[in-house]
């Protein structure tokens, strides 16, 4: 992708590749934030996406920079944008490859145009990393990255992660999936779970964008780690059967649960745990279990689901 990313006839502007946005001088940054602040939606707490005949949710995990797994999650989506969905699940900033210098602003970036460009069809979840200014996380690459970049102005910093920040702190699906970074509020039962999200306290957002699973071998200790019992109650408050999280590195590729939870990562720092993941969720057909998504390694790694014994 180091044209300019094509799109369906009547879109508006053409999309800058990662690598195009790499080579911008500061007066072409600023111009791209000022369309990006005019065009990226304010997302609701949960964004909910409807049922769609023949449609796809395409779901993807933890990116932390990588962004050339970033554009082969996104031309999965880019053929169909009218009908199908595409999904982050948060951590877009911090960690880049090697071979992504300064990936976490191209990432965010290229990301936010699609966001701008198909307003609640392009959905980017909030994970821990797009919360450091309200939760503090580490390692935190983003501000050093501009300043790489464009020199320093923490005018730029701020307007970027302002923009990461308007995304949703989770997604449902109305065929049975829930997507978030890493988990769930606590403590939230019945037809108002919905709603709840609007006014979640800061603890239930902890458990959002650090949540922990029980079935996992990795804990940072920010939050208390959630049993298949609270899930699999939390799911049915939701009207939800199937949770697609990132966050854990641990559990990347691994159905837990009773194959009612599974973890993603799209990044190739950490493809060694379980691949460089893609998840398609049908939006026209019950999910009830992980065995009904489809699940694939991108070709940045190349492996295939699920990895041989």
């Amino acid at each position: 992708m180091n044209r300019p990313v094509r799109l369906p006839d009547g879109a508006s502007w053409e999309i800058l590749p990662p690598s195009a946005i790499l080579r911008l001088e500061p007066e072409g940054a600023d111009q791209l934030l000022d369309r990006l602040e005019a065009g990226v939606p304010i997302a609701p707490a949960l964004a909910e996406i409807p049922k769609v005949s023949d449609g796809t949710a395409y779901v993807f995990g933890d990116t932390h920079g990588d962004w050339r797994s970033t554009e082969a999650a996104v031309a999965r989506f880019l053929p169909a944008p009218l009908t199908d969905f595409l999904v982050g699940l948060g951590d877009y900033v911090d960690r880049a490859p090697d071979d992504c210098a300064q990936g976490s602003v191209a990432n965010a970036l290229f990301l936010l145009q699609l966001a701008a460009q198909f307003p609640g069809r392009v959905l980017l979840v909030k994970g821990n990393h797009e919360m450091h200014r309200i939760l503090p996380v580490l390692p935190h690459d983003l501000d050093e990255e501009v300043d790489t970049l464009w020199g320093p102005d923490i005018r730029r910093y701020a307007r970027i992660a302002a923009l990461l920040e308007r995304g949703p702190l989770a997604a449902v699906t109305d065929s049975g999936a829930y997507l978030a970074h890493a988990g769930f509020p606590r403590n939230g039962k019945g037809a108002d779970v919905r709603a709840g999200f609007e006014r979640l306290t800061e603890e239930q957002v902890v458990d959002v964008v650090w949540g922990e699973s029980g079935a996992s071998r990795s804990h940072r200790g920010v939050s208390v780690p959630f049993t298949e019992r609270e899930l699999k109650e939390f799911l049915t408050h939701v009207g939800a059967s199937v949770f697609v999280r990132g966050h854990d590195p641990d559990l990347a590729g691994r159905s837990v649960f009773d194959d009612r939870c599974l973890t993603l990562h799209t990044s190739r720092i950490h493809e060694r745990f379980g691949g460089v993941l893609l998840a398609r969720v049908p939006l026209d057909t019950r999910v009830r279990h992980v065995a009904d998504l489809t699940i694939e390694h991108l070709e940045t790694e190349g492996r295939e689901y699920p990895a041989p014994d």
